[in-house]
């Protein structure tokens, strides 16, 4: 899989709309309309206690992906109410349109006392083709559980086969790190359901892992090209990632028949060009498939985990 980089597309900061958010726009995930590609980001906000909160935009770019078409600066969905899984933000937010209705399946960050938060995985739906976006409850659809026992959360839907095929992740283990924040693990894991809502999960590390055992794995994204099922995702050390480039996120790679196991090909996996003003260069993360007019492209963030934005890559062969 070979991508040519296209740059960076949009930095949260070059808009005086968004002045009253703090930067980032986190976890690009595209919709393709006929006429625009959709890119919904997490976007951060400081609550009344100074502690950050992520609310959910999107940007409308033409089929290009060169010219912005519409900025939208109002959460598409409401803040979680209190005590709920989702009190303290979401992201990411992740988009799908199947069957005649427009889903999205949320990872939603509640803070924790011991440790800095637990996730769990929300449904909602937009009845506007996405505009807005409404809960279909107050609760989650996947938390954690007897196998999975932190940190549930990343969930990309696919529907293939006549089913809702999800890869996600959930937390092995916290580690304590001395006068630090304790840090989590994490794996990408699969599920499988025939409505959507009620998903068979496999409890099981799908993707070997490269770094040790605490390597921790997000964002797994999947598309089906040449008659196989291709995934890219971010992986990283557990503890040093926030301040040593060498430990930080970067894209890994693997190659699936059945959507079910998964072959891991990092090496396979080559974006092409470094932009000059390297805002890529310390971390890649984040990453989004999608494929728009015959073409596929890669959504993904740069360093300081997209605080200054994401940009895109086109797959060259």
């Amino acid at each position: 899989m070979k991508f040519r980089k296209l740059g960076k597309l949009f930095n949260p900061f070059d808009f005086q709309e968004l002045s009253s958010f703090s930067g980032y726009a986190q976890s690009p995930q595209a919709v393709v309309f006929d006429d625009k590609i959709r890119i919904y980001f997490s976007i951060r906000k400081l609550d009344h206690q100074k502690k950050f909160v992520s609310h959910i935009l999107f940007v409308d770019f033409d089929k290009s992906l060169k010219k912005i078409l519409n900025l939208c600066t109002q959460p598409v969905i409401t803040k979680g109410s209190l005590g709920a899984f989702d009190e303290h933000g979401i992201f990411p937010f992740s988009p799908l349109r199947v069957n005649g209705r427009f889903l999205a399946y949320t990872c939603g960050w509640s803070r924790r006392f011991s440790v800095p938060v637990e996730t769990s995985i929300g449904l909602a739906e937009s009845l506007d083709g996405g505009v807005t976006f409404t809960r279909l409850g107050e609760g989650p659809i996947m938390s954690s559980s007897l196998h999975e026992p932190f940190l549930v959360g990343d969930a990309f839907v696919r529907f293939y086969q006549g089913k809702y095929h999800m890869w996600y992740i959930f937390g092995t283990k916290w580690l304590a790190c001395n006068s630090q924040e304790p840090e989590r693990v994490y794996k990408i894991a699969y599920a499988v359901s025939e409505d959507g809502v009620s998903f068979q999960r496999n409890s099981v590390p799908i993707i070997p892992d490269r770094i040790d055992e605490n390597e921790c794995q997000a964002l797994p994204t999947v598309i089906h090209y040449k008659n196989r099922y291709h995934m890219i995702f971010c992986y990283r050390h557990a503890i040093g990632f926030r301040n040593d480039p060498s430990r930080s996120y970067r894209l890994g790679y693997a190659i699936s028949n059945d959507l079910v196991n998964w072959e891991r090909r990092d090496s396979d996996l080559i974006l092409l060009q470094q932009d000059a003003d390297n805002w890529d260069a310390e971390m890649m993360c984040y990453p989004n498939l999608f494929e728009s007019d015959g073409r596929i492209y890669l959504l993904y963030n740069g360093n300081q985990f997209g605080k200054y934005g994401f940009g895109a890559a086109v797959l060259e062969n």
